[in-house]
């Protein structure tokens, strides 16, 4: 047999196992390093909702007392991202701890340039997982691309012994334990766990808004069998975790073509070729959205998707194409849809396409809320924040 045709046949090898290895649980690596002294799992406590996930796996989602790892860019521009978050859980009435001392992932470095430490990053994910360890915590992630990226880090950790010796001597000068969760959440599974009490919780009839949904690549794409994928809300190869939420809240979900199309962002893209992510988030997704499914929403779960989404239309509208469709993440969507504050709550003053019309749609009285707003910080301004409660704002 020559080279060439064992090379061949070790690839069909390699590829035809490749199933099997994505559907093993990483569970037994973890404990069994647990077990041997290497590292800390921080488990699930207290009330918990199973979720289902690409091949299989039951996933742990736990409903309170979490820790959240908050996002770089929601809080730089899109501000109304995490402060729905925050307004869902304390309106559901659930505790949670908003550390003041978190550190970025430092995964755009990563992706958008690839060049990287491997220790680094390895130490920079566990730094943060034992911060939320201290506090009794559980982390609960807010952007997609940490959320992949720990995922990546977790199964370094898990099979490569040097990487472990590595970290453990940056955490030891640091004072830290080597802590790794038991699960890996995505604030998008909290609220598609918790999506029968939002939508309990509910003011609004959402039966009449149109909305189209955009999964984003970090969140499903990355370490996919740790994802949710629900056959009651699709068949097949799409992701549920916004979708199901939709479903529950009674709104009109549609589909369109380009589903598994990236938003553009890219990371690297957004920073040297910002012409091809306004191109591609607009023409490849936001058209193809127009003409096929006419949405009054699309609806996202993570911060460059919302970014690329809604700040490249003005681009693509200054040359009349069919463009012209407000973006959000679920989590502003479901807290308007449990009355909310449109711009003290979810912010929607930072958003750079139209939401007015939206807003008409759900019911929502933007003018009345808008002189409300600013009557409030007319107020502020001068000092006064006693009218500020925590029903009021998100922080």
């Amino acid at each position: 047999m020559s080279d060439a045709v064992g090379v061949i046949i070790s690839k069909k090898q390699k590829f035809e196992r490749t199933p099997d290895k994505r559907n093993h649980d990483f569970h037994e690596e973890l404990f069994e390093l647990e077990a041997a002294g290497e590292l800390i799992v921080q488990r699930v406590t207290g009330d918990y909702v199973n979720v289902p996930t690409k091949y299989g796996r039951p996933k742990k989602i736990q409903k309170a007392g979490l820790w959240h790892h908050k996002s770089c860019g929601q809080c730089g521009h899109i501000p109304g991202y995490s402060t729905s978050i925050f307004w869902i859980m304390r309106k559901l009435g659930y505790d949670y701890n908003d550390p003041r001392d978190q550190t970025s992932c430092t995964a755009w470095n990563y992706y958008a340039s690839a060049t990287s430490n491997q220790a680094a990053q390895a130490a920079v994910a566990l730094r943060n997982f034992a911060a939320a360890y201290e506090t009794g915590y559980f982390p609960l992630i807010h952007c997609g691309t940490s959320f992949g990226h720990y995922k990546e880090v977790r199964a370094e950790i898990l099979h490569q012994p040097e990487l472990r010796a590595q970290v453990r001597k940056v955490l030891g000068k640091l004072g830290k334990e080597m802590v790794i969760p038991e699960e890996i959440v995505h604030y998008s599974e909290w609220l598609y766990a918790m999506k029968d009490e939002i939508s309990a919780a509910s003011v609004l009839d959402l039966s009449k808004v149109k909305v189209t949904v955009h999964p984003a690549c970090h969140y499903y794409k990355l370490v996919e069998g740790d994802a949710i994928f629900d056959p009651e809300v699709y068949h097949g190869q799409r992701t549920a975790a916004v979708s199901g939420l939709v479903q529950t809240l009674g709104a009109d979900l549609r589909s369109y073509s380009t589903f598994f199309d990236c938003c553009g962002f890219g990371f690297r893209h957004i920073l040297v070729q910002r012409d091809f992510t306004r191109s591609f988030s607009t023409l490849r997704k936001i058209e193809v959205m127009k003409e096929e499914a006419d949405p009054d929403v699309v609806l996202t779960h993570d911060t460059g998707c919302v970014t690329a989404l809604d700040k490249s239309q003005f681009s693509t509208q200054a040359h009349e194409r069919n463009v012209g469709v407000p973006v959000m993440s679920e989590a502003q969507f479901a807290a308007l849809a449990m009355g909310a504050h449109p711009f003290k709550v979810c912010q929607l003053h930072w958003h750079s396409t139209n939401y007015r019309p939206l807003l008409e749609k759900m019911g929502i009285d933007w003018e009345a809320a808008w002189a409300e707003f600013q009557e409030d910080l007319k107020m502020l301004e001068k000092g006064d924040q006693q009218y500020l409660t925590w029903a009021d704002v998100g922080v």
